[in-house]
């Protein structure tokens, strides 16, 4: 199976390099997605360039393909689902929720000239990034993408009802099933709450799992496409 793969905020499409070698050995096709915007295009690039490259990926895909978002391109993945409800087979979140509609994408830092830069490793100490250590850190910050201001603020648009019938896997890495059931429980979720298949897998890493686990990432990701 075509398994597209997103990466997060300020990450290109050269960080699931190990996680695409995995899933080659596995017998699927990785396709990693480049971004306007983080890596692919200008600073100029917006949230509807990052949802129309999705897009054009799945569309090339000549099968049903699985749409792998990561921590905030969860919600490019969910997009993707809205926008090609009969196209994908499954979608797979990593570390991640869909933001609901009418609400900004990713407006979680200070954006500078234009762009949200990393934040440093500060806002992620704990579980994010426990699992990292200083070479890791110090090569993921420094290959960060400031994330253009129009992409990060960009405003998700959702539509089509047909995306809650798209399966969905959410893989959960800094956090627990149990918390993110009690999350779709609660209400806080509300995208996922009425997705009407949801399945949870579990992984003991932090919120880059393509880094720190990526054998087994792929592992979890292989096995969600057999499943579809």
């Amino acid at each position: 199976m075509d398994i597209l793969l997103i990466g997060g905020l300020w990450l290109n499409a050269s960080v699931w390099g190990r996680v695409a070698s995995a899933l080659e050995s596995l017998g699927h096709r990785p396709v990693p997605v480049a971004l306007p915007g983080q890596g692919s295009g200008a600073a100029s690039a917006t949230l509807d360039d990052q949802v129309a490259a999705v897009l054009a990926a799945v569309d090339a895909a000549p099968g049903k393909p699985m749409v792998v978002g990561h921590s905030a391109a969860c919600s490019l993945a969910w997009l993707a689902a809205d926008r090609r409800p009969e196209r994908l087979a499954k979608v797979a979140l990593i570390g991640g929720i869909p933001t609901p509609d009418a609400q900004p994408y990713a407006d979680f830092f200070e954006v500078r000239d234009g762009v949200m830069p990393f934040p440093g490793w500060e806002p992620f100490e704990g579980p994010d990034a426990a699992d990292l250590d200083e070479k890791a850190r110090r090569e993921l910050a420094d290959a960060a993408i400031p994330v253009p201001e129009a992409v990060a603020r960009g405003v998700v648009r959702l539509g089509d009802e047909r995306r809650f019938d798209v399966p969905v896997v959410l893989v959960c890495p800094e956090f627990t099933p149990a918390q993110a059931r009690e999350w779709i429980g609660a209400g806080d979720v509300p995208e996922l709450a009425r997705a009407k298949h949801v399945d949870f897998a579990d992984i003991d890493s932090g919120h880059w799992p393509m880094i720190s686990r990526p054998a087994e990432l792929a592992r979890i990701l292989a096995a969600a496409a057999e499943a579809s």
